[in-house]
């Protein structure tokens, strides 16, 4: 067996093997007399079928398997003693001599393969970069104080109907004199927020009402959404489209949301036993874990910026012909693309494959390394965010670590894990290499930098 490499240029090069007889030919044998000793064949013993015969039936095809394997093993064997830094994997090559398994006794296989580029990522702090920091204002704040305090709140009864009360009642329709038609329409049970009507003077008519009143006033105007109107009525959406008029509304029953008290009780509900005991550490506390939570939004947003930057500053050329191909080969099924998807996606992915150069560069110039340490910390870290994104923010440090540790069981998800955590130690890296100018920004603003991505 002989394995060659010719350079065609600075980024492809083909691979030629040669398999000889001698290489496979006891393999074959092999396999076909364990086919023989299994053979079950009419008008012979089992075990007994003439070699000639099986070698008649099967020989082509375990010959064929058997070359295919040898490929598969050689060919990977010769990349990984090589160190070779290639692109995708190899294909076969365009300039293959056709192969000819009935008469050949010696095969020549070529592939052509694609090199990448040498990078060399240089930064310094001659090289500037926002790093964006997100105010914490007081609407967010009171809004995020909002969000988690009323979990604990509860819809009481009241006396009367105000502007943030829920109204359940019965409806009928009647006709312009105040009157119930017969036929018309009627819903009993139904609940309205009166927050959420849209037409004041119609809301003027049910504020202050009480139980047992009684109020006509006409329910397209205050809610001109259709769905709302057919969901009060419980009619159909194509029944509301056609609503008009005045029905009468009969309360029932009036309720309003109550926020909690802010005491001891709460405090502990929401951060744990003595973490906060008044209402200014209460903000304090809020404020604190907005902002962390606000750099991880600022650090994404940095990693973005670096990523343009150092991209933008790489002066290589990538095999794109090799590379189309490749994309082309290895769709299956549905994930198989198109000649005009490859081109339309081709600018991205070369994008995508350039920022993943820079950064195994960075990696290896500056032994970059994860430990299982680093990745357990990120799985922590990743659980602590899920579950403040509903609020519990006050979760035992062992609650946190059991999580992460479910969590990287998975394979597929504690590989990703990995690749966030090594992207971290990159991102890092580069802030520290680089000048950071720093600027507070709102979170309108912020999020605004993201309309052109």
């Amino acid at each position: 067996m002989n394995i060659t490499r010719e350079n065609i240029d600075d980024l492809n090069a083909v691979i030629k093997l040669t398999i000889d007889k001698e290489d496979y030919s006891q393999k074959v044998a092999d396999v076909l007399k364990s086919y023989q000793k299994k053979a079950n064949m009419p008008g012979f013993r089992p075990g007994k079928v003439p070699a000639g015969l099986i070698k008649k039936m099967y020989g082509n095809a375990v010959l064929v398997d058997e070359v295919n394997k040898l490929i598969s093993e050689k060919l990977s064997a010769y990349l990984s003693e090589g160190d070779f830094n290639i692109l995708g994997e190899p294909l076969p090559s365009e300039a293959q001599k056709p192969i000819d398994f009935d008469t050949q006794e010696s095969f020549e296989f070529a592939f052509d393969i694609a090199m990448a580029p040498e990078v060399d990522v240089k930064l310094s702090k001659r090289d500037k970069m926002n790093f964006y920091n997100i105010e914490v204002s007081d609407d967010i704040l009171e809004g995020q104080i909002k969000n988690l305090t009323s979990r604990f709140g509860k819809n009481e009864s009241v006396e009367v109907i105000g502007d943030k009360s829920l109204a359940k009642g019965d409806f009928v329709q009647v006709d312009k004199d105040g009157n119930e038609i017969a036929d018309g329409i009627k819903a009993e049970d139904s609940v309205m927020s009166v927050d959420i009507i849209k037409n004041d003077a119609q809301k003027k008519k049910l504020l202050g009402k009480k139980l047992g009143d009684e109020v006509v006033f006409d329910v397209k105007k205050a809610f001109p959404n259709d769905t709302e109107v057919s969901y009060l009525l419980k009619i159909t959406k194509e029944e509301a489209a056609e609503v008009k008029g005045n029905y009468k509304f009969t309360v029932k029953e009036i309720t309003e949301f109550i926020d909690p008290e802010l005491n001891q009780e709460l405090f502990d509900k929401l951060f744990g036993e003595g973490i906060v005991s008044s209402e200014e550490e209460m903000k304090n506390k809020v404020r604190e874990d907005l902002q962390s939570n606000f750099e991880m939004e600022s650090d994404y947003r940095f990693s973005i910026d670096a990523r343009e930057k150092i991209v933008s500053k790489l002066d290589i050329s990538l095999p794109e012909a090799f590379l189309k191909r490749w994309l082309k080969a290895t769709g299956r099924g549905e994930d198989a693309m198109s000649d005009e998807q490859i081109e339309k996606e081709m600018p991205k992915f070369l994008e995508d494959l350039k920022w993943q150069l820079a950064k195994n560069a960075i990696i290896r110039a500056n032994e970059l390394k994860v430990e299982d340490e680093d990745v357990r910390a990120f799985a922590k870290k990743s659980a602590r965010l899920q579950f403040m994104q509903y609020g519990l923010t006050n979760l035992p440090e062992e609650h946190l670590e059991s999580y992460a540790e479910d969590m990287l069981k998975n394979n597929d998800q504690a590989r990703r894990l990995a690749e966030s955590a090594i992207q971290e130690k990159v991102m890092a890296f580069i802030k520290e290499a680089v000048k950071l100018e720093e600027k507070s920004i709102s979170r309108e603003d912020f999020n605004k930098l993201f309309d052109n991505n």
